[in-house]
């Protein structure tokens, strides 16, 4: 194996090199039970992303206009509090925030039901974390949604 060969693995990750040798892996969601494209499908990141754009925007908006006295710093700080309450109100309730409407996205638990407050208060408090949002699993499922035993497909 030439250096070359070894550095192009390392950086493709363990699993190129377990499909490499031959391993299955599946399409994202398919240990869910879910479709693998098309409505129910796992949803893309890039439609995730935008939705998150989008509701962040206008959780800016919202926090700069009507509760940090037009202070541009303190709309940021209170946009985090503007987030969270409306990604407990929308997912709690109808399954998606406004940037998941536009994109046709929802939010579901595991085995296609709809979300029970609980699981959407846990979901919504370990997305505003950060962190638990940005570790995926194979499915792309952030760990928010892992431990929420919830999963963004497409509509």
């Amino acid at each position: 194996m030439d250096k070359r060969q070894a550095f192009g693995s390392w950086l493709s990750g363990p699993r190129a090199a377990a499909e490499d040798m031959g391993v299955d892996f599946g399409y994202r969601g398919q240990q869910l039970g879910l479709p693998e494209s098309g409505p129910g499908a796992i949803a893309p990141l890039g439609r995730r992303f935008g939705a998150l754009f989008i509701d962040w925007a206008l959780c800016l908006l919202v926090s700069y206009a009507l509760l940090s006295g037009h202070d541009a710093q303190a709309a940021g700080n209170w946009a985090l509090l503007v987030f969270l309450v409306l990604s407990l109100l929308t997912v709690g309730t109808v399954g998606a925030t406004p940037g998941k409407l536009l994109l046709k996205l929802r939010v579901i638990g595991e085995g296609g039901v709809r979300l029970s407050l609980p699981r959407a208060v846990l979901r919504s408090v370990l997305v505003v974390l950060v962190i638990p949002a940005v570790v995926w699993d194979r499915d792309t499922r952030g760990l928010h949604d892992r431990l929420s035993r919830s999963v963004q497909i497409r509509i």
